[in-house]
């Protein structure tokens, strides 16, 4: 992705500084917690939070297993800014780049879980994959993803609420989100047992909980 070319995370009509704000009017504590779940950290683990924001999950997954290491990696320096500010050192190392030029960001084969949230749903198509495939190219074998974004808007209503979603972000790059693309792409990237775990209704549609895993690599054949 070109340097400084990216959606902001309220898309281009609020500032950041509103962005823990909206977050709680999506329902963050419900979904965030099942990621946090999902991403089931252990001791001594690594876990990168692809656009991290102002650092809220990165925080929740450190608290949840304090002995992990927690990196927060986002493009937007003003919402890094605010999330170097709420850790107030609490172990949580933040990094500025790009999710699709993750592997120079962290490392391949260097995270034990990879986990996003609202990010996919606003970039362009050959971005989302771009994402995807960092995201598989720095796990090591076995590791987990967990994504937490706009999925399928299965009901007249969800799919009328994405709209104010669509305003914000444009119709081009959300659209794929709200037909299902999401178990495709990530199963494109190359993961396994890709799974919608959970749907949370929001007053912007519904926002999915997927996880999946990289595959351990084949053993050579026994000669």
């Amino acid at each position: 992705m070109p340097e400084n070319t990216f959606t902001p995370a309220l898309g281009r009509f609020l500032p950041a500084r509103f962005f823990d704000l909206v977050a709680l009017l999506l329902r963050q504590p419900v979904w965030r917690t099942q990621v946090v779940t999902m991403a089931a950290l252990q001791p001594g683990e690594v876990a990168v939070d692809v656009g991290c924001g102002t650092g809220t999950l990165a925080l929740l997954l450190h608290g949840s297993e304090p002995t992990a290491q927690v990196i927060g990696v986002d493009p937007d320096p003003q919402l890094l800014a605010q999330a170097s500010q709420k850790a107030a050192g609490r172990g949580v190392e933040w990094r500025e780049g790009f999710g699709d030029e993750l592997v120079g960001v962290v490392g391949a084969g260097s995270a034990d879980v990879v986990v996003s949230s609202l990010v996919l749903h606003q970039c362009p198509l050959g971005v989302k994959r771009g994402i995807l495939a960092a995201a598989y190219d720095v796990l090591r074998p076995g590791g987990r993803l967990v994504i937490a974004d706009y999925g399928l808007q299965r009901t007249r209503l969800m799919r009328t609420a994405f709209r104010i979603v669509q305003l914000v972000d444009g119709r081009e790059d959300t659209q794929p989100n709200a037909d299902g693309i999401l178990p495709e792409l990530i199963t494109a990237a190359g993961f396994l047992d890709v799974r919608e775990v959970s749907v949370v209704l929001t007053v912007t549609g519904s926002i999915s909980v997927l996880t999946a895993y990289r595959g351990a690599p084949e053993e050579p054949p026994a000669e």
